[in-house]
């Protein structure tokens, strides 16, 4: 693509996932990262995606996408946890910036996934806010049960469809971008020895580049 600012969600996507294989085979590109380009969005911001992932100290956007300055709209919560914060900055990436897709993204060995399934499995919640975050995550691990998914990649897969769903379900200014075909939603899992980041689910992405992934 020559223009970025106008990627389709299948487009933004594919530019995601380029990015990915760049820095699983140590092939970085690093672009939009120098002075120029810091220069040329100095008056506005087009980024082509949201990204709303763990906060996690391994799971830094811009390196593990390869992409640069003004490129992704980054929203990051432990867990990622959904709250109106979080909400209202996803919206405001694809209603107000106009992003065509919105990537949640989880990784192995969450904390905060592990330690809703230990709370679960002891009783002891952690104490202060982190409790609140272990509440958040622990509907997933609950659902992931009842289907059966007990191994932890399976938790992880089942916590990053549910938030999706939840984005869904909670914002109706994403739910009728999806609806309309101008944005799409899709959940990530990124394995952190190698790098690459999986498709677990995709809402109002064209089906052949889902399947593709």
């Amino acid at each position: 693509m020559s223009d970025i600012s106008t990627a389709t969600p299948s487009e933004a996507f594919e530019l995601l996932l380029a990015g990915n294989q760049r820095f699983v085979t140590n092939a970085p590109e690093h672009p939009n990262q120098d002075a120029t380009r810091r220069a040329e969005i100095a008056p506005g911001q087009q980024p082509f995606a949201v990204l709303f992932g763990c906060s996690d100290s391994r799971l830094a956007a811009e390196i593990i996408f390869d992409r640069g300055l003004g490129d992704l709209f980054v929203v990051r919560t432990a867990g990622h946890v959904v709250g109106a914060e979080v909400l209202g900055s996803i919206e405001y990436g694809v209603d107000v910036l106009g992003c065509p897709l919105v990537v949640v993204l989880g990784h192995d060995s969450c904390g905060a996934v592990g330690a809703a399934c230990a709370a679960l499995e002891d009783g002891m919640a952690p104490a202060g806010y982190i409790r609140d975050v272990v509440e958040r995550v622990t509907p997933s691990v609950l659902a992931a049960r009842a289907a059966g998914r007990v191994e932890p990649q399976e938790v992880l897969a089942e916590h990053v469809r549910h938030t999706v769903d939840l984005l869904l379900d909670r914002s109706r200014v994403l739910a009728e971008k999806v609806a309309a075909g101008q944005a799409a939603v899709v959940g990530l899992c990124y394995r952190l020895a190698d790098g690459s980041a999986q498709l677990v689910a995709a809402r109002g992405l064209d089906t052949h580049v889902a399947t593709a992934s």
